[in-house]
């Protein structure tokens, strides 16, 4: 392969890298995201602090 021809396609492919790092930024700058996350973190503190402070029964021992 010619060595000019390899640097092109590198070309190409940092492009290409650099145009889906910059779809991903903005997908993430959205916004909806991290609050979903934020509501669903939460929510399972919210079941766990529930489940922890449940009052438990005795087991007999057989």
């Amino acid at each position: 392969m010619h060595p000019e021809t390899h640097l092109q396609l590198q070309h190409v492919h940092a492009a290409d890298l650099r145009a889906e790092a910059d779809a991903y930024r903005l997908t993430t700058e959205a916004g909806s995201t991290p609050r979903l996350r934020a509501r669903v973190g939460w929510t399972l503190v919210e079941v766990g602090l529930r489940l922890a402070s449940a009052p438990r029964t005795a087991v007999a021992a057989c």
